[in-house]
């Protein structure tokens, strides 16, 4: 019982963002528990799940950051993806087993730059079996491993590009951006499906959530090697630079971090808010000239500001 509470006391508060190049084989959540134990953070999330045998950009979020994952969730994403044609899998990805197979296994660059054409906009997309989508308070994965099948209503994604890089005779590279709850392997499988054949996806790298790129992202082995990890954090407020700033005043400080509401001669919007002293505070919303707290961040802002 001593050793465990040792050990929970060795956790702290870290606040931050970090960009970690998730590893295959395994899975995000596990990824990020990982990061959060060299980090030794008290509260960490992360912003935007990524399959087992998918790598790449994985923003690791700590502390007050945690209360932005949700934006970064919803924000568009851009990966590479391989694909592999004239084999289907019942996950719709290298990790499944084949359940339908093609002879076309081969098709035109020109073919493929008219079929992602068609593909790309908005489209409906139906979710695959294999996903973390709930149905009747279970997981649809959960439902597939027992041989379940159940209607999945389509939704609209948006496929803002859909870009063909390389196209040999075993597989075909792609990068892609699109819109938050697009499944590339379901893509990928309605691209072949516009080809008259078959496919599965063999691989997937993501290279940007939202403003973040795979520019300055560390795997666990750097991060594990580094003397000081935390020097890698980013600041909490660099995942809402495309919000406009508002400076405040002293008392419009104090103001906000007691949730008054104050008056305020801008346009409506949310916006980043900074104390007298240039030291992020939070999110405001302005409404018809008044502003109020949307986030306050106060535990890092107290870090930040040496409040005790």
């Amino acid at each position: 019982m001593t050793q465990r509470r040792s050990a929970k006391r060795r956790f702290r508060d870290v606040h931050g963002i970090v960009l970690l190049n998730k590893p295959a084989g395994i899975s995000s959540n596990a990824a990020l528990q990982k990061v959060r134990h060299l980090f030794k953070a008290n509260k960490a999330g992360h912003t935007g799940n990524l399959d087992p045998m998918a790598t790449g950009l994985l923003p690791c979020c700590f502390g007050d950051a945690t209360k932005i994952a949700a934006l970064l969730i919803n924000s568009d994403k851009t990966y590479r993806a391989r694909c592999v044609l004239g084999s289907q899998t019942d996950t719709g990805d290298a990790t499944g087993t084949v359940i339908r197979t093609s002879e076309i296994t081969a098709v035109s660059e020109t073919e493929l730059i008219q079929a992602t054409a068609r593909l790309t906009g908005e489209i409906e997309q139906i979710p695959p079996m294999y996903s973390a989508l709930h149905h009747e308070g279970r997981r649809l994965y959960d439902l597939a491993r027992q041989g379940i099948t159940v209607d999945r209503p389509a939704r609209q994604v948006t496929v803002h590009r859909f870009d063909l890089l390389q196209n040999t005779p075993q597989h075909i590279d792609f990068e892609v951006k699109v819109s938050k709850g697009t499944y590339i392997r379901t893509l990928l499988e309605d691209l072949a499906h516009e080809l008259g054949t078959v496919a599965h996806m063999s691989a997937l790298h993501r290279t940007q959530t939202g403003i973040f790129t795979a520019t300055g992202m560390h795997t666990l082995e750097e991060l594990a090697a580094m003397e000081d990890p935390i020097s890698q954090l980013l600041p909490l407020e660099q995942a809402l630079i495309e919000y406009p700033r508002l400076d405040l005043t002293a008392t419009n400080t104090l103001d906000m971090i007691h949730g008054k509401k104050i008056a305020y001669n801008e346009a409506d919007g949310t916006y980043r808010l900074y104390d007298h002293e240039h030291c992020f505070l939070g999110l405001g919303e302005v409404r018809e000239n008044t502003l109020k707290v949307n986030k306050l961040f106060y535990k890092s802002y107290s870090q930040a500001r040496e409040i005790t």
